[in-house]
This record gives C-alpha cells, sequence and structure tokens, in this order.
C-alpha cells in the first residue's frame, strides 16, 4: 500500500524547491522498496489565486487523509495588501491546527564543509548539533488581536497544557540524544513566562529528572547561541522565541537554505517544510536552494513513514553533494548548481 503524501508547493520558490524534494522522495522509496502517492493541492496564495481561499477545503481535506505533508512556501507582496485573516499565511496557521500539530522540530547541524559560509569562525561551529522544538500553537501569534490608528494590541496566552506536551516532546528526543535540555523563557518579565518555567520545572522534577536541565532569557539564549552554540543541545521555547531563535540559528549552518523542519503532534502525521519563506526577489529564476526541502522530506521519511534507513540515505545523498562542492547561489558566487541542477546531483548521489 502506497504511503499518501500530499504536496503544498504553494508560492515564490515553493513549487521550485518542492519539485526537487518530489524527485527526492520518489528516487529513494524506490531504492529501498517502497510506495508514495504523492499529490499535489494548493495553499496560501495560489489558493487564493485559484479558490479564494488560503486554505481551500479541498486542501484541508486532503492533508487530513494523508501520513505526511511537505510544504514549499506561502506569501509574497502580491497579497500583502489583503487584510490580515486572508492572507496566504492563514492558510498555514490554519492547516497546522487542522493537522494538530503542536511542536516544531528544527535541527541544526552545520557541514564543515560550509564553514566558511557562516559569519562565525570555524572553530566556534565544530561539533554543533543541535535541536529546536518551538511550540506551534500559542502564544502571541494567536492571542486576540486589536489595532486602529493609535493602538495595538496582541494577546499573549498560554496554558499549562499546552505547555506540558511541548516540553513532553523536546524531553523525550533530548532523553534520545545527550540527555541535555535547554527552555528558553523571558520569566523576568512575562506571566507567561513564569508559567512555563514552573511548568518544566515541575515536569523536568517529576517525569524526566534524568535529563540535565538549563533555563535560560531568551536575550541570553540569543548571545549565546553564537557564542557557545556546542554547548546546545535540545532547545524548547515558546511559538515567537523559537521562530526568533531559529532563523539566527540558521546562520550557524550559513543560509536559511539549509535548514528543514518538522511539525508534529501527538499523531504520526506530520507537516514538514524548510524554514525559509517564499523569497519572491529570487522565485523563477532557478537558484533557490532546496537542501532545506531535501532534508525536511528525510525527516519526513523518519518521522512519519518510520523509514529511517531511506530517511539516512537522502541525508547523506546531500552531504556528499555538498561535500564534493555542491554549491547555490546562496552560498557561493561562481560556479553555482541551479535549483534542479543540485536535486540532479542529490539523485546521482542516491545511486551512487
Amino acid at each position: 500500500m502506497a504511503h499518501l503524501i500530499i504536496v503544498l508547493p504553494g508560492d515564490g520558490i515553493g513549487p521550485e524547491v518542492t519539485a526537487q524534494g518530489v524527485r527526492a522522495l520518489r528516487a529513494v522509496a524506490d531504492k529501498h522498496g517502497f510506495q508514495l502517492d504523492l499529490q499535489e493541492a494548493l495553499i496560501g496564495g495560489a489558493g487564493l489565486d485559484a479558490a479564494g481561499d488560503p486554505l481551500p477545503a479541498e486542501t484541508e481535506a486532503a492533508c487530513a487523509g494523508a501520513a505526511a505533508v511537505l510544504l514549499g512556501a506561502v506569501g509574497g507582496p502580491k497579497w500583502d495588501a489583503l487584510p490580515r485573516e486572508q492572507r496566504p499565511e492563514q492558510g498555514l496557521l490554519r492547516l497546522r491546527k487542522a493537522l494538530g500539530v503542536f511542536a516544531n522540530l528544527r535541527p541544526v547541524t552545520p557541514y564543515p564543509e560550509l564553514a566558511a559560509a557562516s559569519p562565525l569562525r570555524p572553530e566556534r561551529l565544530a561539533d554543533v548539533d543541535m535541536l529546536v522544538v518551538r511550540e506551534l500553537t500559542g502564544g502571541i501569534y494567536f492571542g486576540h488581536k486589536e489595532q486602529t490608528a493609535t493602538r495595538a494590541v496582541d494577546h499573549c496566552e498560554y496554558s499549562v497544557a499546552e505547555i506540558e506536551r511541548v516540553f513532553r516532546m523536546a524531553a523525550r528526543l533530548a532523553q534520545g540524544r545527550s540527555g541535555r535540555i535547554t527552555s528558553v523563557d523571558k520569566a523576568n518579565v512575562l506571566a507567561t513566562s513564569r508559567l512555563w518555567r514552573e511548568t518544566v520545572t515541575r515536569m523536568h522534577s517529576q517525569e524526566f529528572p534524568d535529563l540535565a536541565l538549563e533555563h535560560l532569557l531568551v536575550d541570553a539564549a540569543a548571545m549565546h547561541l553564537l557564542s557557545r552554540p556546542r554547548d546546545f543541545d535540545v532547545i524548547v521555547t515558546e511559538n515567537m522565541f523559537g521562530d526568533i531563535l531559529t532563523d539566527e540559528a540558521s546562520m550557524l549552518a550559513g543560509s536559511l537554505g539549509l535548514l528543514p523542519s518538522a511539525s508534529l503532534g501527538d499523531q504520526g502525521r506530520g507537516l514538514y517544510e524548510p524554514i525559509h519563506g517564499s523569497a519572491p526577489d529570487i522565485a523563477g529564476r532557478g537558484i533557490a536552494n532546496p537542501v532545506g526541502t531535501l532534508l525536511s522530506a528525510a525527516m519526513l521519511l523518519r518521522h512519519s513513514l518510520g523509514e529511517v534507513a531511506a530517511a539516512a540515505d537522502l541525508e547523506r545523498a546531500v552531504a556528499d553533494v555538498i561535500r564534493g562542492g555542491g554549491r547555490t547561489a546562496d552560498l557561493a558566487a561562481a560556479n553555482t548548481l541551479s535549483t534542479a541542477a543540485f536535486g540532479d546531483a542529490v539523485l546521482a548521489a542516491l545511486s551512487a
């Protein structure tokens, strides 16, 4: 029986990078002997243009019945003038809610061969291997909002249950790694962060005493991510802090285009996407970096399909291309590969 995967190319460079992810998924499935049914659907601006909705009902229904969802990117200046509730990004927020995903996993493991692309000194990047777990459904992004000509309000809210479930997932992941976990908050200022720290401390004591737990304020965490990145293993934090810190952490790797993500819930189904946006300034030029999407596809294989060997094989193929000098335009000034050519190289490495 084939695993149903819904592919949502979206906007900007989304169709370009997801095309390479689809090619890689088909190739690795053929190599490892399992079947995939890959079907495309609309989301974001593409959904608005075609169906008047950033998450058309047909897309939501298809994703609900899928084993996993692979997403490109949403948004762009074409839709910036729309009211907030109609913008392309609302399609992604609604999809996360519909799928019940509440934890966004973002691994950061710089390739030694790309150390020169990072603004940090190469010796500071040695042995960096971290996983950021970002809460996805609460916080200031989802709170009540008001705006007038002279005043605006963004309400931030968290419940104990929301904090418990994301920390529990992060803690279990930490148990499978080095046994170290860092919780990031702003408990010296925010009531939601004080609840966050109290809940994490209690759960650590009651459920995960085997883990080494560190609490950091978000401003200190931002500094330490650059000054001592190798000291981190699993980082767990709330929605907005995770959004900001993972974009910062991408500079350890050298480019936003390199980092994947997986959004997971209590079920096996997940939503997989690179952490970069739709990059409308380079859309259609064939120069987007597909690595974040390719590695997101590997996370899909591992977390939703249980195809661990296939996931490792795809990650190995991407690493082989980079080790062999394969670069897209965000990583090198000359002799670069196009998006499709990088995909070609990964397919060749898979068959090698």
